[in-house]
């Protein structure tokens, strides 16, 4: 693809992380990156336009919620999602292995592919690595995921191992049937905690010669020395020149160790998810809006931030928002954190470019300590 490639513009001496330029049929983004989440075309309670404004590069919609409504021949119908839901950067669409790994209890995994029932209304849905493709394909987005297993944690190595197999398989049979030439086809490293299977399923992914890169199956439970094991056996068998994205991470201690492990792209729903329960992340620690010490606190939320939110608002007002259970103030929660993020993202790739990002790191978590707690 001549309109999708990793630029590498410089690698940080400190500790290896990397800052690019990842180019796009609709535009070029900096990374490391985060990606706000939009499961269905929204992140929610924001605009397209707030979220580009708020410097976000790729945002990141669902496969399989997209597919359930409103079907992806109306997305295609509209004209792909760029038109859809108007957002005028480049967009990513998970493949819904995620969702399908979380409805356990009632899927059937088969060498076909996975039969399962809607969350929605119990109909039964019968997804393949080739369907899941043609989904995405009419969804129209610039990066695309191809089908996996996602294991649970823990779980024995002789089931991890058959699902790396599966994968795999699954993986090539989604690449043959990607017919798209303006979306780039990621592959996704799975294997659980088992460095053999990573480095396995990493090396002959790479044979297959992906646009790109994802690692799966972290952040699902397992102890965080167990997470940072997980991208030690599998970044170092992903090609330099190609982006790696890791799925499903948002917190910022493991967004800062992904970054120092050479990940260059991130997405969770966890700003948004948080903050319309009242928890914000703030250059002071965790505040939950909703306590009683905020009552009469005219300050702003975060003095260190630029988003509207903290420019126009105190925590006053946004604890009263809260406590009234007014949308406005979910709307100017998700603004901060979602902001929160993005400039944390834009800080590291400048520590990065200066050779400090091992400083820039232990800057953060000093400055957190036990309250960064996300």
């Amino acid at each position: 693809m001549k309109d999708f490639y990793l630029e590498i513009k410089h690698v940080c001496k400190q500790t290896g992380a990397r800052y690019g330029i990842l180019h796009t049929p609709h535009g070029d983004v900096e990374v490391p990156m985060f990606m706000p989440v939009g499961t269905l075309a929204t992140v929610k309670t924001l605009s397209p336009e707030e979220v580009k404004d708020m410097g976000a590069g790729v945002i990141l919609s669902n496969t399989y919620h997209l597919h359930l409504r409103p079907g992806e021949d109306i997305v295609q119908k509209a004209g792909g999602l760029h038109k859809f839901m108007n957002y005028k950067g480049p967009i990513l669409t998970d493949s819904g292995g995620f969702q399908v790994f979380s409805l356990q209890e009632n899927r059937k995994i088969s060498e076909e592919g996975v039969e399962f029932k809607s969350h929605l209304n119990g109909d039964k849905l019968f997804f393949t690595p080739e369907s899941v493709i043609k989904i995405e394909e009419k969804l129209g987005a610039d990066i695309i995921m191809s089908f996996d297993e996602c294991i649970p944690y823990p779980a024995n190595k002789k089931y991890a191992e058959k699902s790396v197999e599966r994968t795999l398989r699954w993986a090539k049979r989604g690449l043959t049937a990607h017919t798209r030439k303006d979306q780039a086809l990621f592959g996704i490293v799975q294997g659980g905690e088992f460095p053999d299977l990573r480095k396995h399923c990493a090396e002959e992914l790479v044979k297959m010669d992906f646009p790109g890169y994802s690692i799966g199956g972290t952040s699902i439970g397992e102890p965080k020395d167990v997470f940072s094991k997980m991208l030690d056996y599998s970044v170092p068998y992903l090609p330099e020149d190609k982006p790696r994205y890791l799925m499903g991470v948002g917190s910022i201690d493991y967004l800062l160790e992904g970054i120092a492990k050479g990940i260059d792209m991130f997405d969770c729903v966890l700003p948004t998810r948080i903050a319309r329960h009242g928890a914000l992340m703030t250059s002071q620690g965790r505040v939950n809006i909703r306590g009683a010490q905020y009552k009469e606190d005219f300050s702003p939320l975060d003095p260190e931030c630029d988003c509207y939110t903290c420019k126009n608002y105190t925590k006053a007002y946004l604890r009263h928002l809260y406590v009234a259970d007014e949308a406005f103030g979910k709307r100017l929660l998700s603004i901060h954190n979602v902001r929160f993020l993005i400039h944390l993202m834009e800080e590291a790739r400048k520590a990065i470019q200066e050779d400090r990002f091992g400083d820039f790191r232990e800057e953060i978590l000093r400055k957190y300590g036990d309250k960064r707690g996300f």
